[in-house]
């Protein structure tokens, strides 16, 4: 039989909740992003890691944050602990990669399009693997059409978030941009859970696994902290907060590079004195 299925029993409490923890971890992540692009290469691979597991973190707890509020009338609902916790993995790993092609390559152009694929197809294996940990007495069936929606909504969201940060605007730029991303990530959640169906087996075998109860401490408690440390890195990094570098960059001026003309002018300015000195030496004699 087909099971009843509630994705909001707490009310708008847990699609608040999690909404804001798509914005943050996307706040987060885009900002270290911007960031990778105003240091020194050596630097940059640090602070693309950064962003790739605050944005992963985030939509990860983004997720479970919103299946807390998930319910099946008929079948209680467990959570397989080691998939649960590969779907962090495979969040942070695929969003990592298309980060680092954005970082590396640029937001533009192929760069920007196979970053933001690989970025949203990872967001929509995260969702997907962690639907496949519950353990209910039943089987869940999708709608073709709908997933397809909801992975092109990953995509397009993770698209127009990393050409938001290839921008390097400011501080309230990328918090825009966090804000349609984790919109968009919470459609893309919302859209995915449309698409499902549950149908009962109604047998009296209980469910195997952990129950959400068990895994919302380590589930919430490891992401917020890691989130929290982020946030303090972005708030005392001046240049995380201005999105802009202290000195301005050679190519942005025409003509001969700012060193270049410092150097001939000191030059001129050691000069001068000699010049002076000989050119009265040399009138001396002649008024005598």
């Amino acid at each position: 039989m087909q099971g009843t299925v509630d994705g909001f029993s707490y009310g708008l409490v847990t699609p608040l909740v999690a909404y804001f923890m798509a914005c943050l971890g996307g706040a987060l992540g885009l900002r270290c992003t911007t960031r990778s692009m105003l240091v020194a290469q050596s630097w940059r691979p640090g602070w693309l890691a950064l962003g790739s597991a605050a944005i992963g973190s985030g939509i990860w707890t983004m997720h479970f944050v919103a299946m807390m509020g998930f319910t099946i009338r008929g079948t209680p609902i467990h959570y397989d602990k080691a998939m649960t916790f590969a779907s962090l993995a495979v969040a942070i790993i695929m969003v990592g990669i298309g980060i680092f092609i954005v970082g590396y390559r640029g937001a533009r152009g192929t760069a920007l399009f196979t970053g933001g694929t690989i970025t949203g197809l990872g967001i929509a294996s995260m969702h997907y693997l962690g639907m496949a940990s519950m353990s209910l007495d039943g089987r869940l069936q999708y709608n073709t059409v709908t997933v397809a929606v909801s992975v092109v909504i990953a995509m397009c969201a993770a698209t127009a978030a990393l050409w938001a940060a290839g921008q390097v605007r400011g501080f309230l730029w990328s918090v825009g941009a966090s804000l349609v991303m984790g919109l968009a990530v919470s459609g893309m959640h919302y859209t995915g859970m449309a698409a499902l169906t549950v149908h009962l087996h109604g047998t009296a075998e209980p469910a195997t696994g952990e129950s959400p109860a068990n895994l919302l401490a380590p589930m919430l408690v490891g992401p917020l902290a890691f989130l929290l440390l982020a946030g303090v890195v972005v708030m005392f990094d001046p240049l995380m907060v201005m999105g802009k570098p202290t000195v301005v960059p050679v190519e942005r001026k025409p003509g001969i590079p700012a060193h270049t003309h410092v150097q001939h002018s000191a030059h001129r300015l050691r000069l001068r004195p000699r010049r002076t000195v000989e050119h009265r030496e040399s009138r001396t004699p002649q008024n005598r």
